[in-house]
């Protein structure tokens, strides 16, 4: 009975017969588990109420999910994000973005942000998702600032102190999400140009194009699989690293041409496109590396990934 359901559901929704709402489903997946509780508990009885109420629950779980609606029309979540459901049918006064819907799909749109503080001199931004877009190009007075879009509420963001380093944590959660709407996650990233910035990534399924060319960076960590990762540097420090370390990944860093820098590599099958001398195997160097104050030390390792350092 249950596959029957199902099957019919998806075949009246192809066919246009039955609209659903897709977040009832995440919302509402426990009905399953009472489905296949309440089953297993009556699997030996036979008798009439039992096979009445099995069929009950599944029909009456089927109900809620094909016919309720549990999308609600606006929550606020601390300390920095609002987030809002959208829909074709919502005509009241907020709803002036038509990018805000899709087919009558609710999509969330929201902001974070942390204040800067004096005394701030060196900030840590940990960025962590999968199948969404990530851009960073512009800057703010904040600390840290972004807009996102998303289906399901799953941005988060975190901060706290390690020492003398301020360290935001902004990060993608893993649950009530369907994959195939997972196009719609985009955060727009701004950051301010005044402390010095250590960034780590993690990623899969992402396509990441950060322009950090204005601000101070002191390292940058990649990590990550099926993705691809764009950077733009800016000038580097006496010491700015940058490592990374994916699969099946491509990855290119841009930096400038009047950069020492200095590559590493140990990936195994990748094509790889360095700037410089090749001082030996997997390891390169621009003219002026010995001789430069600030350098950029790059490492890269990785499966069957697409490797580019360019200069611009």
């Amino acid at each position: 009975m249950i596959l029957v359901l199902i099957g019919a559901a998806f075949l009246l929704h192809n066919f246009g017969y039955l609209h659903f709402h897709w977040e009832n489903f995440a919302f509402l997946w426990p009905i399953f588990i009472v489905i296949g509780g309440v089953n297993l508990v009556l699997a030996h009885n036979r008798t009439a109420w039992a096979t009445v109420l099995k069929a009950a629950v599944i029909i009456g779980g089927f109900a809620l999910i094909l016919f309720g609606d549990f999308s609600g029309t606006r929550y606020r979540w601390w300390p920095h994000w609002t987030y809002t459901h959208r829909s074709d049918d919502d005509n009241s006064d907020d709803n002036n973005d038509d990018d805000n819907t899709d087919n009558g799909k609710s999509i969330a749109t929201g902001q974070f942000s942390h204040p800067f503080e004096d005394g701030i001199k060196v900030a840590r931004l940990n960025v962590s998702g999968g199948a969404t877009t990530f851009r960073l190009n512009d800057t703010t007075s904040q600390l840290f600032a972004a807009d996102v879009t998303s289906r399901h509420n799953k941005f988060q963001f975190d901060s706290h102190r390690e020492d003398s380093v301020y360290v935001l944590d902004f990060h993608m959660k893993n649950h009530n999400s369907w994959p195939w709407n997972d196009d719609k996650d985009q955060a727009t990233i701004s950051l301010n140009t005044r402390p010095e910035w250590e960034m780590h990534i993690e990623a899969g399924a992402t396509d990441l194009n950060f322009d950090l060319s204005r601000f101070k960076m002191r390292e940058v960590t990649l990590k990550g699989g099926a993705a691809q990762f764009v950077l733009k540097m800016g000038e580097p420090l006496t010491t700015s690293n940058i490592t990374v370390e994916t699969g099946a990944s491509d990855v290119t860093i841009n930096i400038p041409k009047d950069a020492a820098c200095s590559v590493e590599s140990s990936s195994g099958l990748s094509s790889t496109d360095y700037p410089g001398v090749k001082k030996d195997d997997g390891h390169y160097e621009t003219d002026n590396f010995a001789s430069a104050k600030n350098k950029y030390y790059i490492h890269i390792s990785g499966g069957v990934s697409d490797f580019k350092v360019h200069t611009y």
